[in-house]
């Protein structure tokens, strides 16, 4: 693979960030394309803020394939992120408070990928693109395009974690793993929804040390035992607005309940596991998840390390 390649300069609230020449990564890792960001961020200085729809078609013309991936996928197009910079200008100004922190991250990811790489040889290391959107998704990742992470999209999302270079590490660790699974269903059940997050939450955790969603423990301390019973009875169902998906949540049910349902199934099995390194390949490549949850040792409620 690749070595990391970082831009050497950007214009950052007028001025011009340095940004060091990268540390290669192992040969198992991935590229991590940051050049979008900069280049965005030229035009966005330019127009004084409000660039055309017209100057942001030259953004994504001339942007990596991980950007014109992100592009197509989400319906990304000059026209909407005008819209969405109009609207939402704080959304891009707070944006560049998170362009110095790159480099951290990098780092950060290195160790992270390096560890994965340990624990589940099979690993593929597709690259990573940060790129600037029309302000959503936070993050995306698959087995064939690698990750796309939006910059504006991300260090918006305080909630995550209060540490932005901490923040875009999980996040990243937790795409990571949705490279490595096998299943990509369009119509899950809330189980099958549920577990494939679950496992790049338990992945991201045990390769960078935290999940992506770090305030759903929090919500959910004392409340285990009914927030799962509650999740067992509508695991068949199709509809998965209740657990999955579900921003910005309530106060007295937050967003994205599935994924810490999930994560706790995973750790379940990885904790009752003889052989863990095999159990991470079983969690990544599951493709029986009622199986899964069979095997896993999980009841609602149940105490893990």
């Amino acid at each position: 693979m690749r070595a990391l390649s970082l831009a050497l300069a950007a214009l950052v609230c007028g001025t011009v960030l340095a940004v060091p020449l990268p540390a290669p990564l192992p040969r198992a890792g991935p590229t991590i394309e940051i050049g979008d960001v900069y280049r965005f961020y030229r035009i966005y200085e330019a127009a004084g803020g409000h660039p055309t729809a017209g100057q942001l078609q030259e953004y994504l013309d001339h942007g990596s394939p991980g950007l014109k991936h992100l592009a197509a996928a989400r319906n990304v197009t000059a026209a909407r992120m005008a819209e969405a910079i109009e609207k939402r200008p704080e959304l891009y100004s707070g944006a560049r408070r998170c362009l110095p922190v790159l480099p951290r991250v990098r780092d950060r990811l290195r160790a992270s990928l390096v560890k994965l790489a340990q624990l589940y040889p099979e690993a593929r290391f597709p690259p990573v693109t940060i790129a600037v959107g029309r302000g959503k998704p936070v993050a995306i990742g698959g087995p064939g395009h690698g990750v796309q992470v939006g910059l504006e999209a991300l260090c918006a999302s305080d909630t995550l974690n209060a540490d932005v270079a901490e923040r875009f590490v999980h996040v990243i660790a937790h795409e990571y793993a949705h490279v490595q699974q096998l299943i990509d269903d369009d119509h899950p059940t809330v189980l099958e929804g549920s577990l494939l997050e679950g496992a790049a939450e338990f992945t991201a955790e045990l390769v960078s040390g935290e999940v992506s969603n770090t305030n759903l423990s929090a919500f959910a301390r004392g409340r285990e035992r009914d927030i799962e019973t509650q999740f067992v009875r509508d695991e068949e169902s199709l509809d998965t607005s209740r657990w999955l998906y579900n921003g910005p949540g309530k106060p007295d049910w937050p967003q994205d309940l599935g994924y810490w349902v999930g994560y706790r199934i995973c750790k379940s099995y990885y904790q009752h596991a003889a052989d863990r390194r095999h159990a991470l390949a079983d969690i990544l490549e599951m493709a029986d998840p009622p199986l899964f949850v069979a095997k896993s040792g999980w009841y609602p409620g149940i105490v893990l390390k």
